[in-house]
């Protein structure tokens, strides 16, 4: 029994693998708080509490889906556009959760651990998780106890100042999102051409169903889907990435 309880807690790992997560987390974590901030103030401009954003926050853990969630709110869409929009944009945490999941494994993992694992995947603490040797849970867990606590205080106390805010500096703030995302943007866009005409395709294929009097109709929810599955979809068509090894 004892060396059965034993081989469980190697394969979880350590307190010092807990310890080193938390330590890697804390830049990850301040910059969570900065981008949540953002968030909770734009939940406050479209009437979402900042107790709610922080609810938001902690049960997604997306940046980008949740802006996309609440675009999706604040035009009244519907529930199924909703769940969709944040099936689509979060679908690459389903493949880095299937990534670390495979290498938990290789440590004995259980299912229980990479469970909860997948549920704090971001792509900063996916990458941090994979340049471990012999990665562990604790590890992980260590980086999402930094890290989303970060995040959810920072839509919380957004959402505060939200709150309080005068509505024209509130707008003036809301500058910060364009910001957020270009920040997002731009380094991938300059370093890589094929991610740049996708950028750029994506932003004129939305300004299309924008502007065109019929396709403007189209709810920002589904506008957003369809963005995102097109521009991906002819992407992936035209310049598909070549496997490792060769193989096609």
């Amino acid at each position: 029994m004892k060396t059965e309880d034993k081989a469980n807690k190697n394969s979880v790992g350590t307190i010092d693998d807990l310890i080193q997560g938390m330590k890697d987390g804390i830049p990850i974590g301040l910059g969570y708080f900065a981008v949540a901030f953002t968030f909770g103030m734009a939940a406050a401009r479209d009437g979402i509490g900042a107790l709610w954003s922080a609810f938001i926050s902690l049960t997604c853990v997306t940046s980008a889906g949740q802006f996309a969630g609440l675009t999706v709110i604040a035009a009244g869409g519907s529930l199924i556009e909703l769940a969709l929009t944040q099936l689509i944009i979060n679908l690459r945490y389903l493949l880095m959760s299937f990534s670390i999941s495979a290498k938990l494994t290789e440590t004995g993992a259980g299912t229980a651990p990479r469970l909860l694992v997948a549920h704090g995947v971001t792509d900063e603490i996916f990458a941090i998780s994979q340049t471990r040797q012999q990665l562990k849970p604790a590890y992980t867990w260590g980086a999402m106890c930094v890290a989303i606590p970060g995040w959810v205080s920072g839509a919380f106390f957004g959402g505060i100042l939200g709150d309080v805010l005068p509505g024209a500096l509130l707008s003036a703030f809301g500058i910060a999102i364009y910001g957020m995302f270009l920040a997002i943007i731009l380094p991938p866009a300059s370093g890589d051409r094929a991610v740049l005409i996708v950028v750029l395709a994506a932003m004129a294929f939305r300004a299309v169903l924008t502007w065109v009097p019929v396709l403007k109709l189209i709810s920002p929810g589904f506008a957003i889907i369809i963005v995102t599955v097109v521009v991906a979809a002819v992407a992936a068509w035209l310049s598909p990435v070549k496997e490792e090894g060769g193989g096609s």
